[in-house]
């Protein structure tokens, strides 16, 4: 069997940086840089105006973007999944992904305080003013009540990264 190619994928709060080290880091170990964003405005244009519109539409592609990130992989091509691993649930799919491949993997967590996220935040909502309406302090401190640091325990290769400039 050929070697497999390396999963990375991350996690981190809404403004950690989480696709700006995604974007390097696959330019770095090219590789195919995955992002859920652009997956997602792909498929669903101009439908995502609330969280539980992500959630729906994020949900519905999942089984094609699995099944493409572990064909990939199988190549042993190394593949950058701009995908949230923010929670438990997020990261049992990774887990999922990780068990039908057999393939190495990393999960960074970008440990980022409040005040980063939500000043990366607005930078972004001028760097991008398509995002503005989703992307606000109000949307943040939504999300941020569902996130879960990954914990020794869940078995991955986690890598932390502490960002608090």
């Amino acid at each position: 069997m050929p070697k497999q190619g390396t999963l990375i994928f991350f996690c981190g709060k809404m403004g950690a940086g989480k696709s700006t080290c995604s974007k390097k880091i696959s330019a770095e170990r090219n590789a195919v840089l995955i992002s859920e964003d652009e997956w997602l405005e792909g498929l669903y244009p101009n439908q995502i105006s609330a969280f539980e519109d992500y959630l729906k539409f994020s949900s519905q592609m999942k089984p094609l973007v699995k099944s493409h990130v572990a064909e990939i992989l199988r190549t042993g091509t190394n593949v950058v999944m701009d995908f949230p691993a923010n929670t438990l649930s997020q990261r049992q799919w990774f887990r999922d992904l990780l068990s039908e491949t057999g393939c190495p993997h990393e999960l960074i967590y970008l440990k980022a305080s409040d005040s980063l996220c939500i000043r990366q935040i607005a930078q972004r909502r001028t760097e991008q003013p398509a995002r503005a309406a989703f992307d606000t302090e109000a949307t943040f401190q939504h999300v941020t009540k569902y996130f879960q640091e990954p914990q020794p325990n869940e078995g991955f290769n986690t890598i932390v990264v502490a960002r608090d400039a």
